[in-house]
């Protein structure tokens, strides 16, 4: 089996202390799993999933960072299965629709204890969630602030400030996120109005391999919950997000390195206060393998094409944002640059180019893609008709 790292296009970085970066292996899924799950046969693009490996992230996770309770982002890897796991290791949820809550209502999550986390919800979202007795909402507007309060004025809201995204291999900053100078405006809108502003929440960015961002963000949340006190508002939250990065083949901080700056910043915040996270990625992409297979090849003026049957639109499509992956084959030819493209018919369906693999790669090989448990069957499609990759559960 040959492994190979896969990237789109280099991106830019900055410069960062080396200590930083935690270089031991991080936990995989075992490959003779999916040598076993091979054997049961193949029909479409599946993604396996370790729960072991699952419930390991969240213990880790919460022995490191013991007053920061983790909410998972059901975005990341929404399979009933997953989400079991993470219930019975206690961990909490956040979500961005209401298909998200009808998904934890029916496993017995009570309301009361789900964030809705999407900054923008349209007024049915809002009302559907609030009737099923979902208690806290973000905004990061004062339109939305009004739109909540309008349906749901009891409602326990925080709001999303803006934070450094630097160091991050996805900067989320500028879609989301309220200014310093426009905090002034909702504060005194929620004191109006007499909204229970009770939070602040931010977001360092995905794969976020700075951990100075954590650092910053939260003094940005204590000067706001100054700003609240001072309006009468009473701050009970602070939601530090999510963006803790995973081990694919960049150097990354392990989560014991973030924790220390975390456990330091949030040291002098009040016990009355309740500090939570969001982890997607990091709770469930290190317990999965993707698995595909080439459906094709192609020469075209002289370069390498090579079609799988999970593309953009299968399964794939973080490869597009610049997410390198490990990637294996059982060939071993001479590696030669390839163009990689899913099985649809759109133009855009292209994964990436230029990539390195084995000169001898052809019809019917399998793809293996590591710690991918995350984003992958949760932004797959059947767009042209294709079918969606299954999800196995060892």
């Amino acid at each position: 089996m040959t492994m190979r790292p896969v990237a789109v296009k280099k991106l830019k970085t900055v410069p960062e202390a080396e200590h930083l970066f935690d270089t031991h292996p991080e936990i995989r899924l075992d490959f003779e799993h999916v040598r076993e799950a091979l054997k049961q046969g193949y029909s479409k693009p599946f993604l396996l999933v370790d729960t072991n490996i699952v419930r390991t992230k969240a213990r880790r996770f919460k022995a490191v960072m013991p007053r920061v309770q983790p909410h998972y982002a059901v975005k990341a890897n929404p399979e009933p299965r997953v989400l079991k796991a993470l219930i019975e290791e206690g961990v909490g949820f956040e979500i961005a629709s209401i298909a998200e809550l009808d998904l934890l209502l029916s496993l017995n999550v009570p309301a009361a204890e789900i964030y809705y986390s999407n900054p923008v919800k349209s007024r049915a979202y809002i009302e559907y969630a609030a009737a099923k007795g979902v208690e806290w909402f973000v905004l990061d507007s004062v339109e939305e602030l009004r739109k909540i309060h309008s349906v749901k004025p009891d409602a326990k809201l925080y709001v999303r400030i803006e934070a450094p995204n630097i160091g991050s291999d996805w900067p989320l900053a500028g879609k989301f996120g309220v200014k310093n100078d426009e905090v002034d405006g909702i504060v005194a809108e929620a004191a109006r109005l007499k909204a229970d502003l009770a939070g602040v929440t931010f977001h360092v960015g995905s794969q976020c391999r700075n951990p100075e961002n954590w650092r910053v963000g939260i003094q940005s949340a204590k000067r706001v919950f100054k700003k609240m006190r001072l309006a009468g508002l009473k701050p009970r939250l602070l939601n530090i997000g999510g963006g803790y990065p995973v081990r694919h083949v960049k150097p990354i901080p392990s989560i014991e390195k973030i924790a220390e700056v975390v456990n330091h910043a949030i040291r002098d915040i009040p016990q009355s206060v309740r500090v939570m996270a969001e982890p997607g990625r990091f709770l469930v992409s290190d317990a999965g393998y993707f698995v595909c297979r080439v459906v094709g090849t192609a020469t075209r003026s002289g370069k390498r094409w090579m079609y799988w049957d999970a593309g953009v639109f299968g399964g794939v499509i973080e490869t597009t944002e610049g997410l390198r992956y490990d990637v294996a084959t059982d060939r071993s030819g001479a590696a030669i640059p390839w163009a990689v493209a899913g099985p649809t018919c759109d133009s855009v369906d292209v994964c990436m180019r230029e990539e390195m693999f084995p000169e001898d790669m052809q019809e019917g090989d399998f793809i293996y893609i590591a710690n991918a448990g995350a984003y992958t069957t949760a932004y797959a499609s059947n767009f042209n008709g294709f079918p969606l990759p299954e999800v196995r559960v060892i």
